[in-house]
């Protein structure tokens, strides 16, 4: 970092910051994620500015630029980043074996490294890691969705006891190539019905959703009253 700063030198920093924060926090957006444009320029915008002062208070404090790496005015931009590390915190969500948000808090975590990088005056490493960034955010994300995920879903059935039995689901559902986690009956002799319910493993796309096309057809079969499938 310089030791004297201009306000050309501010105004870069800071115009790089948001245009940086600003192509990320876009894509972020149009896939519609919860740290969007505005977020994301916040959160860079605040880690560049917390450097620029860092850099500027470094003129007032009597010391060689040789002993900046031990003055208390660094403690700034790490605290900016523990900081962080509680927006992001906040960001992270677990729903059932489900854990969203991790992408997210990531994203504003690395745009905080981006926005110290700028604002401590490392210009072409902040560009650097911004277009890493913008590559593995966009170039990654396509990758994903043609690998298949893991996933845990539930299904629910009501069927009349003369027409439709268990092991014909159970059949269907191995067929479909969906592994039995646990199932239980739940049987209405005076209605003449019996309710399933079960958990199944399965392989699919990422944006693939609702029910596997080889269990379709053994929803469709007569006396099954109703269904539901969760993902």
């Amino acid at each position: 970092m310089p030791l004297a700063l201009t306000w050309a030198d501010v105004g870069l920093r800071i115009v790089l910051t948001i245009l940086a924060a600003a192509a990320i926090g876009y894509d972020r957006d149009v896939e519609g994620h919860a740290a969007g444009l505005r977020t994301v320029i916040l959160v860079a915008l605040a880690a560049s500015l917390a450097m620029v002062q860092a850099n500027w208070l470094m003129d007032t404090v009597g010391k060689s630029s040789s002993s900046f790496a031990v003055l208390d005015l660094m403690r700034l931009p790490l605290g900016i980043l523990t900081g962080v590390g509680f927006i992001g915190g906040g960001a992270i969500l677990k729903r059932g074996d489900t854990v969203h948000g991790l992408t997210t808090a990531a994203t504003l975590w690395f745009v905080t490294v981006v926005g110290l990088c700028f604002g401590g005056g490392q210009i072409y490493l902040g560009l650097v890691g911004a277009v890493l960034g913008l590559l593995i955010l966009r170039g990654l994300r396509l990758l994903e969705r043609k690998l298949k995920q893991r996933r845990i879903s539930q299904l629910q059935m009501k069927w009349r006891i003369d027409d439709f039995d268990a092991e014909t689901a159970l059949s269907a559902l191995r067929v479909a190539d969906l592994q039995i986690a646990k199932f239980a009956i739940r049987e209405d002799l005076l209605a003449g019905m019996q309710e399933f319910q079960c958990s199944v493993r399965h392989f699919a796309l990422r944006d693939e959703h609702g029910v596997p096309l080889g269990l379709a057809d053994a929803l469709r079969r007569p006396g099954v009253l109703e269904w539901e499938w969760k993902d």
